[in-house]
């Protein structure tokens, strides 16, 4: 069987969905031998892939490598989830700005870096097409840290969202503490790191405007 036959047969057997005909990035090869989780392949195949996932999985491609996971989280996730969009909300209201939030069922995709990412929220500032699943310029990217994602998220995702030229802060959130890691842009560079700890602490991401208290973003999570 050719290479590319190959790559067809092992996505349908283990997706149990039609695959593409290009060759997967790196291979048909499982990434973890625990696990048959994780394949190598291009954005085009991952689209075409995911009009056919299960609906109980959550799938995203992180500058090519596929990740399968159950979907799911703690309330203590979703809640400092909802804090934050609700807070983002408010204020880009109160002042009129042309800024959105949204949360982790929309898509941050990036066909050149083979990225179709799904961040816990996405600030995006400006005009968005009708209809949209998902956006390529953000502002602000968030990730809420659990023990599973952390790694993932410190490490795979941030390779890929500094590369998007719109992104301006990237803010690590902690799932279990008021501990908040910040990568900044200025002048065009990475160069800005901040670590915030302690619920009387200020977030302040000058790119879009806005400040929010670590107390208003773990609000009923930990308790004062």
């Amino acid at each position: 069987m050719s290479h590319n036959g190959a790559v067809r047969a092992t996505l349908r057997s283990r997706y149990g969905v039609r695959a593409g005909g290009r060759p997967l990035k790196r291979g048909d090869l499982a990434v973890s031998g625990a696990s048959q989780q994780f394949d190598w392949m291009s954005f085009d195949d991952f689209e075409e892939l995911l009009a056919d996932k299960p609906r109980n999985e959550r799938w995203e491609l992180i500058g090519g490598r596929v990740v399968r996971m159950m979907i799911g989280a703690r309330w203590e996730h979703a809640r400092i989830v909802q804090n934050i969009a609700r807070r983002l909300g408010n204020q880009f209201d109160a002042a009129n700005s042309s800024c959105q939030a949204f949360t982790e069922t929309f898509f941050m995709k990036s066909r050149s870096l083979d990225a179709a990412m799904l961040p816990k929220l996405i600030v995006i500032c400006g005009d968005i097409e009708p209809g949209a699943t998902s956006v390529d310029t953000p502002s602000v990217l968030f990730e809420v840290l659990s023990p599973g994602t952390e790694a993932r998220d410190r490490i795979e995702k941030w390779q890929v969202y500094q590369r998007l030229p719109s992104l301006q802060h990237y803010v690590l959130v902690a799932r279990d503490r008021a501990h908040l890691e910040v990568h900044d842009r200025v002048a065009g560079q990475w160069n800005e790191f901040r670590v915030l700890e302690g619920l009387d602490t200020l977030l302040e991401l000058p790119a879009i405007g806005v400040a929010l208290p670590l107390r208003e973003i773990y609000q009923r999570v930990f308790e004062t």
